[in-house]
């Protein structure tokens, strides 16, 4: 007598957590990302924030920061660009005003912490360290290194790894390291980060991009520059997500034009453990939670029992390939 085929998982049976590294346990892998979501408390009217996979908060200084001259943000063809400039109260006064209230979330809350110098990036960690409601460190690292002239730390391997490196000695908290699509090779970049020690690595922060105010004839932005995000980055955030998980073994969280489960499905088979939705959460709030459920039942429908079936299905069998040495979009 043939044996009957095992009954498909329901939606709600489909396993969705994630392991970010260091006990940073999430239970799905949809996360807001930092800049788009406040600091949680602004979207908790609309949204039901505890069924989120992990909050990503406003980048966070040692020192307040008033951020930078109006105009600040612009609409592009299939994006947006900001120049917010890291408006923030600084590291004491969003720990005085936020971090207990954050512990009693069920969500985590990963603090997007950003710095000029790397004893900024350090001092920033040992405040955080911890703190009641500090569920882990995201290092945005596309800052100006004034001790390099001005150079992104993302930009520059041995930078990278340095600031990893120090926040690491300065903090027992997971650590998630945010990187550039600007950098020329990203694959070594994030080695440098993975072997000083983080725990993660999320891909990518937006690209530097300008727009003009034709009337005026000179840049919109106050700032003359701002980040590129939307629709528009996917394309090179999945091209780096499809790089960085063919040479490291550490978790990649993919940012970058999220809006739909098409998206995330593209993500996740190019090697991502999770991702991160941004610029769509400003038109539409719920997004991320409707993902969680479009996931589950996409994967429930397949018969499948976890989401990570999916993780890096797309990637080469053979690292060898040219993908690795970057020769499908030389010139």
């Amino acid at each position: 007598m043939p044996t009957a085929a095992p009954e498909a998982p329901a939606a709600g049976e489909v396993d969705l957590s994630v392991d970010l590294g260091r006990g940073l346990v999430l239970r799905n892998p949809l996360l807001v990302a930092s800049g788009t979501f406040g600091y949680g408390i602004e979207y908790g009217e609309v949204v039901d924030i505890q069924l989120l996979g992990a909050i990503c908060s406003k980048g966070t200084t040692l020192r307040p920061r008033r951020g930078n001259p109006p105009p600040r943000v612009t609409e592009t063809p299939a994006g947006m660009l900001n120049s917010i400039g890291l408006q923030n109260p600084g590291v004491d006064g969003v720990l005085e005003k936020y971090a207990d209230i954050w512990a009693g979330w069920d969500v985590p809350v990963i603090v997007n912490v950003a710095g000029e110098s790397v004893d900024d990036y350090v001092e920033v960690a040992r405040r955080l360290d911890g703190q009641p409601g500090v569920a882990g460190i995201e290092l945005n690292i596309s800052c100006p290194n004034v001790g390099a002239g001005g150079l992104q730390f993302a930009l520059d391997a041995g930078a990278a790894g340095e600031v990893t490196a120090a926040v690491r000695r300065a903090t027992d908290l997971p650590l998630m390291v945010k990187l550039s699509p600007a950098a020329t090779d990203v694959r070594g970049i994030a080695k440098a980060i993975a072997d000083a020690g983080a725990d993660a690595i999320s891909a990518v922060n937006t690209l530097p991009g300008l727009a003009i105010d034709r009337m005026r004839r000179r840049p919109l932005l106050g700032n003359t520059f701002g980040g590129l995000s939307g629709p528009a980055l996917k394309p090179v955030a999945l091209r780096v997500v499809y790089e960085v998980a063919q040479v490291v073994n550490i978790p990649i969280v993919g940012i970058g034009g999220i809006g739909s489960l098409d998206d995330v499905l593209d993500f996740l088979m190019c090697g991502a453990v999770a991702v991160q939705v941004g610029t769509a959460v400003f038109a539409d709030p719920v997004l991320p939670l409707r993902l969680v459920d479009e996931l589950a039942e996409w994967c429930a429908a397949r018969g499948m029992s976890s989401y990570r079936e999916l993780i890096g299905t797309a990637l080469p069998q053979r690292r060898d390939k040219p993908s690795v040495k970057q020769s499908e979009y030389r010139p």
